[in-house]
């Protein structure tokens, strides 16, 4: 009869050892008992990059990369970009059900009303270089977040918790558009109650001279797709990095400003502008056949930004939706020239059989960055507006990791390959 048990035999010693299985894993820690002699530490896992490991159990994303699939609490990711609102989507990741009129009624009073940063918080953000990059700023502002919050500090608390998670939602875009403005050299402008989460955003953003903005419906609805398409991705390297800080019990604040200095790499968060440094490289459509061809060849040079992706084996489900959202801002904004030569990239790419068989389709990286450049933002913005809607995903994720009795601080093992002991050499017969 088969059982979910794993049998192993360890060739060393001729020992045999049988390991539970559980939801298609074992416990590494379970491999400690396979040991040579009683002085042996016990057999470890190697995994670089966590290829092949859990890290946790979550109830929040599943992603299943071989069909394309991606969804929040189980609800597919192509229907809460059609139907939701970006704080209809942050309540079911915090809470973990879709609200019905009178809780997000509620929540979005209560986020909005968290809007609103402490007066110092510009006085601190004054202090940064007038070239400072807003990844920099945020990063650090949301850190210093802590000491005006000191009761964060208190997380066994869940009511403090809670409150904790809606600042940190509710100030981000406030923090971000503080970031923008100081790097343009423009005042800050404060928040506005009357209008939506993306709206008051892209006010905040947007408004010179005026003592209102007219938000373009359109816009605000393609930027509001944008960050329900952002708001979470299962255990990504910044994600990750929240859930290894916060596993030190150190308050929310901190945890997220480890998350967003991930994201502020280029392998991480700044995919999205390396498209677009790619397709103003390839410059014209009648080139895009000869820049395949170097792809295929291996010129050092020369890659295909924006395709491929770790989980993804097929067509990012991110990347379909964001493909109809470019077509309806280019409807208002114009249509960016890099776009037919991205669309002629795509197309000889999908048909391309060396591109198939490594199975690299595009990712949610391949056209944000045409949308958000056609919605008037500076390249090394772009990080910024994918950490404004992942924050949700980030506080969701250390809400959860907090309530999970297996996790202990992260303290993963190494292979030592350094030098054996030898004894200290005094200068002279060195």
């Amino acid at each position: 009869m088969a059982k979910d048990t794993l049998s192993i035999t360890d060739n060393r010693t001729g020992k045999s050892y049988e390991l539970p299985i559980k939801d298609g894993t074992i416990k590494t820690a379970d491999l400690r008992q396979i040991r040579v002699d009683e002085h042996d530490f016990g057999l470890m896992g190697y995994d670089p990059a966590f290829l092949n490991t859990a890290n946790c159990r979550s109830a929040i994303t599943f992603i299943d990369g071989d069909k394309g699939i991606l969804e929040y609490r189980g609800y597919p990711i192509e229907q809460l970009a059609e139907k939701a609102s970006y704080l209809e989507v942050a309540y079911l990741l915090l809470v973990g059900e879709l609200p019905n009129r009178k809780q997000l009624d509620d929540f979005v009073y209560t986020v909005t009303h968290h809007t609103y940063v402490h007066e110092n918080i510009k006085s601190y953000m004054d202090g940064f270089r007038f070239n400072a990059h807003p990844m920099s700023m945020l990063a650090a502002t949301v850190a210093a977040l802590s000491s005006f919050y000191p009761e964060a500090k208190n997380i066994k608390d869940a009511q403090n918790r809670r409150i904790q998670q809606i600042r940190m939602v509710a100030k981000m875009p406030t923090i971000a558009a503080f970031s923008f403005r100081h790097s343009m050299g423009l005042p800050y402008i404060y928040p506005n109650n009357d209008l939506s989460f993306v709206g008051n955003f892209l006010a905040m953003i947007k408004k010179i001279g005026t003592d209102t903005y007219k938000v373009n419906p359109v816009l605000e609805h393609a930027l509001e797709v944008l960050f329900i398409l952002h708001a979470d991705h299962e255990q990504n390297c910044s994600t990750t990095a929240v859930r290894l800080v916060g596993s030190s019990q150190v308050d929310p604040f901190s945890a997220i400003a480890a998350g967003i200095t991930a994201l502020y790499g280029p392998l991480h968060g700044g995919a999205n502008e390396a498209v677009l440094r790619m397709l103003r490289g390839i410059g014209h459509v009648n080139k895009v056949p000869d820049f395949i061809k170097e792809v295929k060849e291996g010129e050092a040079e020369t890659r295909l930004m924006g395709f491929g992706h770790r989980v993804y084996k097929s067509y990012d489900p991110r990347a379909k939706v964001i493909k109809r959202v470019a077509d309806e801002v280019f409807e208002v904004t114009g249509k960016s020239p890099l776009l037919d030569i991205a669309l002629e990239l795509e197309r000889i790419a999908l048909q391309d059989d060396y591109f198939v068989k490594r199975k690299l389709y595009p990712n949610v990286d391949f056209y944000s960055g045409l949308i958000y450049e056609a919605l008037g933002f500076p390249s090394d913005f772009f990080t910024v507006l994918f950490a404004i809607p992942r924050t949700v995903g980030w506080v969701a994720q250390w809400e959860e990791m907090v309530l999970d009795q297996e996790q202990k601080i992260a303290r993963p093992r190494q292979i030592y390959t350094g030098a054996k002991r030898r004894d200290y050499i005094p200068f002279d017969k060195r």
